[in-house]
C-alpha cells in the first residue's frame, strides 16, 4: 500500500516503524526536520518537511494516488484538516485521524463524508487509558488483551515459584483444570520465545501467554502464580490527559489519589473529579509519597509527560513500599531496561495503541491487532471467509493449516445464529489439531515475530475465484 503519515511523534514513528517492514510504501510527513532525518537513518521511507494540513505539502507526499492517510499530528484540528482536504481535492480512499477531545467522539456526525471525512478516528490516551484499567482488574497481569468484543482474553504472567502448574509440563493443565479449556500460546524465557507442546516444563521467571474465554481467566492465572488481593488503594502521578481519564473511570470503584505538580492544573481537576483527592506536590517528593501512605498503595502509576519523572517517582514508590508500580514510558529501549525491576510494568503508549491503527491496515478481514512484548510479537483476530474452494483455512483442520513456525492458531470464536442472522451467542474453542475452520470463524493468531504477521495474513486472503 502507498501509506502517507502525518505526524512523526512517538505514534507516527512506531506506525511508519511496523509498516515499513511489510513492504509499505511509506511517505512521512512533519514540520520537524530533525525527526525527519532521524526517522529516514533509521528507517526506508520519504519524508516531507512541512505542514500536514496545507493542499501543497498533502500533494508533494503524494496524495494523488495514495491508498491511505493517517493523520497522528499532536494536533485534532491538523487531523480534522488533512483529512477533509485529502477526501475533497485528492478523494484519497481511506483517511484515519487521531483525536484528543472526546467532542469529537461525542459528536460523530462531525466525522462524516459530509463534514471532515474521517474513516476511522483513534485515541491513544483513552486506549491507553482502558488498557490500565484492566490491568488493574487484573493485578498479577504483565498484560490484558481481549479479542471478539470481550469474549476471548489472551493474558501474560510472569510465573512464580509455588504456583501449581510451574514445575510441570503443560500437558498437566488439564488435570488441575478439567473443566475448563485453555491454551498457552506463547512461553518467553531469557527473552528468548519458547513453542509451547505437552511436555514442555514451566520454570519460574517464565513469561507466559494464555488464551481463554474471559470467564475462565481467573481460573487459569491461579495455576501460574499466586493470586494476588484486589486493588484497593491507587496513586496516580500525573494529571494530563490519560491522568485524568484513568483517575475519572476509576474513582468510585477505588480509593484515588492524584498528584499533580501543576497547583492550577490541579485545582482545575479538583473541580472535574468527584471522589478521587487531587493533591498539588512534586510527584518524586520523599516526603509528600510518605505523608500521603505510598507504604499502603496497592498501584502507583506514574503517567506524567516526562518518562524520566516516571521512571524516577515509580522507582521511589517501589522503594517506599508501594506494592505494585506502572509507568509510562516513550523509549523502548527504556522499557526493555526498567520492567521487572523496580518498576513491575512499564507501558509504551505508541505500543499499546498501535493495534486499533494496523486493524484497518492489514490485509484481509483483520478485526483485530495486539502489539506483545513491546512490539515484539503480535496476535491477530482474523475472521476467515471464503470456501474450501478458494482458501487456505476454511474446511481445513488446524493440522492441515501451513501456518509459519512461530505463529499459533490459539482460540476461534464461533457465532451460533437463528435463522434471520441474528447472532444468539458466541462459542470459544480451543483448538485441537484436528479441529476444523468454517466460514466466517474468527480465528486467534498468536506471532511470536511480528515478521511473522504478513505470511499469516496472506495465508488467510481468499483466491480470485471467491465472489
Amino acid at each position: 500500500m502507498k501509506i502517507i503519515i502525518l505526524g512523526a511523534g512517538q505514534v507516527g514513528a512506531s506506525v511508519a516503524e511496523n509498516l515499513v517492514s511489510e513492504a509499505n510504501d511509506i511517505t512521512l510527513v512533519d514540520t520537524s526536520p530533525d525527526y525527519l532525518a532521524n526517522l529516514r537513518e533509521r528507517l526506508e521511507i520519504r519524508t516531507v518537511c512541512g505542514n500536514a494540513a496545507s493542499p501543497s505539502v498533502l500533494r508533494e507526499a503524494g496524495a494523488d494516488d495514495a491508498d491511505l492517510l493517517i493523520a497522528v499530528t499532536q494536533s485534532d484540528q491538523t487531523n480534522l484538516c488533512a483529512c477533509r482536504i485529502a477526501k475533497t481535492l485528492f478523494n484519497l480512499p481511506t483517511r484515519i485521524a487521531r483525536l484528543r477531545s472526546t467532542d469529537y467522539v461525542d459528536n460523530p456526525e462531525l466525522l462524516n463524508d459530509d463534514n471532515f471525512a474521517v474513516d476511522f478516528s483513534i485515541c491513544p490516551e483513552q486506549i491507553v487509558t482502558d488498557y490500565i484499567k484492566r490491568l488493574i482488574a487484573f493485578p498479577e497481569a504483565l498484560q490484558v488483551l481481549e479479542f471478539a468484543d470481550g469474549v476471548v482474553s489472551l493474558i501474560g504472567v510472569r510465573a512464580f515459584e509455588g504456583g501449581p502448574l510451574v514445575g510441570h509440563p503443560l500437558k498437566a493443565l488439564r488435570f488441575h483444570l478439567p473443566n475448563v479449556e485453555v491454551r498457552i500460546a506463547a512461553i518467553y524465557r531469557n527473552g528468548e520465545p519458547i513453542i509451547p507442546e505437552g511436555d514442555t516444563v514451566i520454570v519460574p521467571g517464565d513469561e507466559v501467554f494464555c488464551l481463554a474465554a474471559t470467564v475462565h481467566i481467573r481460573q487459569v492465572m491461579r495455576e501460574l502464580r499466586r493470586t494476588d488481593r484486589p486493588m484497593r488503594r491507587i496513586m496516580i502521578a500525573g494529571g494530563g490527559n490519560i491522568g485524568f481519564r484513568l483517575a475519572r473511570s476509576i474513582e468510585r470503584d477505588y480509593h484515588v489519589k492524584l498528584l499533580e505538580v501543576d497547583k492550577r492544573r490541579a485545582e482545575m481537576l479538583a473541580t472535574q473529579l468527584s471522589h478521587a483527592l487531587v493533591l498539588s506536590g512534586d510527584t518524586t517528593d520523599e516526603k509528600l509519597l510518605e505523608n500521603e501512605g505510598i507504604d499502603e498503595t496497592d498501584l502507583f502509576v506514574a503517567l506524567t509527560n516526562d518518562e524520566e519523572d516516571n521512571i524516577m517517582s515509580a522507582s521511589l514508590a517501589k522503594r517506599m513500599g508501594a506494592r505494585r508500580t506502572l509507568a509510562l514510558i516513550n523509549r523502548k529501549s527504556y522499557v526493555d531496561l526498567v520492567q521487572g525491576g523496580p518498576i513491575d510494568i512499564a507501558i509504551s503508549p505508541a505500543h499499546t495503541s498501535i493495534g486499533s491503527l494496523l486493524a484497518h491496515v492489514r490485509r484481509g478481514d483483520v478485526v483485530a491487532v495486539h502489539s506483545l512484548r513491546r512490539g515484539a510479537a503480535e496476535a491477530l483476530e482474523i475472521i476467515a471467509h471464503g470456501s474450501p474452494k478458494d482458501s487456505k483455512v476454511v474446511g481445513r483442520r488446524i493440522e492441515e493449516i501451513p501456518l509459519p513456525k512461530g505463529a499459533t492458531i490459539g482460540a476461534v470464536v464461533r457465532e451460533e445464529k437463528r435463522g434471520d442472522g441474528k447472532v444468539i451467542r458466541r462459542v470459544v474453542i480451543i483448538p485441537h489439531h484436528d479441529t476444523l475452520i468454517e466460514r466466517e470463524d474468527h480465528v486467534i493468531v498468536f506471532c511470536t515475530h511480528k515478521n511473522l504477521v504478513r505470511k499469516v495474513e496472506k495465508l488467510f486472503q481468499v483466491g480470485f475465484t471467491f465472489l
